[in-house]
């Protein structure tokens, strides 16, 4: 009967309306692709703080992680018509960041580059000083001095592994990406995403085994 709305096409409103309020970020794409900059630096403003995290996690050195951040947002800028919303906007940024990161990795190879930096250092952008944010509890010197200690030697044992690896770790127990999203993101089925993950763990467990003894 005419204006008779189906159950199907009840859901499929339905679902579009969840898939497009669960990605904040879809106004200002769908501006950024009329031309509008503005809304590209409210983007950038949004997640360039997660990408040098991703990036820094991965190449373990600040000053590269935001270079690298840099070239990814100028990547996503360029392509940003070309993207079409299949997944959430922060989910491909992220697999761009990662690509840039892994060929920056790629170049650093031949050297032995394993330096171990603070995870409380400021990191120095254009738009000023960006820091990690504080716990929620204020530590005592002491503590914040094991904290520092602690991190510092995970970030060591997260430089050793193999990218493959490392990405997977970065993504998942890191920034709490989930299985799947993971998988769109790196272009591999869920289960290799689970395989490579507990390799993962159990190398950063066993080295860090080496280093603090049995955890």
């Amino acid at each position: 009967m005419r204006g008779t709305i189906s159950l199907r096409e009840v859901s499929n409103t339905l679902n579009e309306k969840k898939r497009v309020s669960t990605d904040d970020d879809a106004e200002y794409v769908t501006r950024c692709q009329k031309g509008h900059i503005d809304a590209f630096e409210i983007l950038v403003e949004r997640h360039q703080k997660k990408m040098i995290n991703i990036a820094y996690r991965m190449i373990g050195d600040y000053d590269e992680a935001c270079d690298i951040t840099q070239e990814a947002f100028l990547s996503a800028y360029r392509s940003i018509k070309k993207f079409r919303g299949e997944a959430k906007f922060s989910t491909w940024l992220t697999g761009i960041t990662i690509n840039h990161t892994k060929n920056r990795l790629r170049q650093l190879q031949s050297r032995s580059y394993h330096e171990v930096i603070s995870l409380d250092d400021p990191v120095e952008t254009e738009s000023g000083t960006l820091t990690y944010d504080p716990p929620a509890r204020e530590a005592s010197a002491i503590e914040q001095l094991e904290q520092k200690e602690v991190q510092a030697k995970v970030q060591g044992c997260i430089n050793t592994l193999d990218t493959e690896y490392k990405q997977v770790l970065v993504l998942r127990d890191i920034e709490g990406f989930s299985y799947e999203e993971i998988s769109d993101i790196l272009k591999i089925p869920d289960g290799t995403v689970k395989s490579r993950l507990f390799r993962a763990r159990g190398s950063v467990k066993n080295c860090l085994k080496k280093i603090l003894g049995d955890i």
